[in-house]
């Protein structure tokens, strides 16, 4: 099913739960919500396990996108008996959310020291980074993430995290392309601004 196909699908199922009526079961209806977006949750499990979790699929886990969309459908099979989103861009956000819940969950479970979350565009030098924790700056770095304005952070974990085009963010946010480029640098710049201490310092024989 392509992207559009998909949206249109996710659209019709949150309508069909919107209308009912509280007597009427909505498990039909949410399986079907979630077989219609199948391919995009494997997409975005993919996408968010291999760019941001990657020592997850590693030994001793070896978690792959399959095993984690299983679970992470579950999540929302429940999760759906309770919230019912009303937009294609809620229900991606909702299941979004869920994915990193899962991958927490796991990464804990793995190791009780986290393990390190390696986000491709991090603002803090490479060799603060470590595979067996979280260091003190790069929880700084996570935490002004989650503490983004939600349409920055959600733009932000699309673009930056899950490595989605900006296209791809704009139809599924149903905004401009521009949007989501004038979002991603307004989180860019509060990001910046709050890490700006983490920056390392010139050296004196840089050139200006």
């Amino acid at each position: 099913m392509n992207e559009g196909c998909t949206t249109i699908a996710v659209q019709r199922y949150l309508g069909e739960l919107a209308r009912l009526d509280g007597c009427e079961p909505a498990d039909p209806v949410i399986r079907a919500l979630l077989d219609s977006s199948v391919s995009r949750l494997h997409l975005l499990c993919k996408s968010l396990l291999l760019r941001s979790y990657p020592r997850l699929a590693r030994p001793p886990l070896n978690l792959n996108s399959e095993e984690m969309l299983s679970t992470v459908v579950d999540r929302l099979m429940r999760a759906m008996r309770e919230v019912r989103p009303t937009s294609v861009r809620q229900f991606f956000a909702l299941a979004n959310q869920h994915m990193r819940w899962e991958l927490n969950d796991l990464a804990r479970r793995l190791d009780s020291r986290t393990p390190a979350i390696e986000y491709q565009d991090a603002f803090v030098p490479a060799g603060d980074m470590s595979e067996s924790q979280l260091t003190p700056n790069t929880l700084r770095m996570l935490e002004a993430i989650e503490a983004l304005p939600e349409e920055e952070r959600e733009v932000f974990s699309l673009v930056r995290v899950q490595g989605m085009t900006h296209e791809d963010v704009a139809d599924l946010l149903e905004v401009s392309t521009k949007t989501v480029q004038r979002r991603l640098n307004r989180g860019l710049m509060i990001l910046a601004d709050s890490l700006n201490d983490l920056n390392p310092s010139p050296s004196p024989n840089d050139t200006p």
